[in-house]
């Protein structure tokens, strides 16, 4: 019996380790492209004008303008938040009192602010 359970474990292990270094392999010689070590890895295809296409068909840099634009919608709204808390904040401070998270407010708020800035410049 023992010896009967050591021969199927290795033959397991020995269909596993074949298995990983089999995966990810064309097992058609058409799809085959020739790799070397070191070798960079094939572009994805552009269209006529130049623009990468993801593997959905649509253009990589119309993904990435439609990302850049949510993210900078949300940093806005964040933005709007946090200066609203400002507001309320100095209001309830009082005329010589700054809260120190009021301090901090403007701090974040002048982080988001550039956050955003750099958004839209790029």
């Amino acid at each position: 019996m023992g010896l009967g359970r050591r021969t199927l474990l290795l033959s397991l292990i020995t269909s596993l380790i074949t298995s990983v270094l089999l995966r990810g392999k064309p097992q058609d010689a058409q799809q085959q492209q020739p790799s070397h070590p070191g070798s960079p890895p094939v572009p994805a295809p552009r269209d006529e004008s130049g623009d990468r296409k993801l593997p959905n068909g649509k253009s990589q840099n119309n993904a990435i303008a439609k990302r850049n634009h949510d993210l900078a919608i949300a940093e806005a709204n964040e933005l709007v938040e946090l200066a609203g808390q400002l507001r309320n904040e100095l209001q309830q401070a009082g005329t010589y009192v700054i809260p120190v998270s009021s301090v901090k407010k403007t701090e974040q708020i002048e982080k988001l602010a550039r956050r955003i800035r750099s958004r839209l410049k790029s």
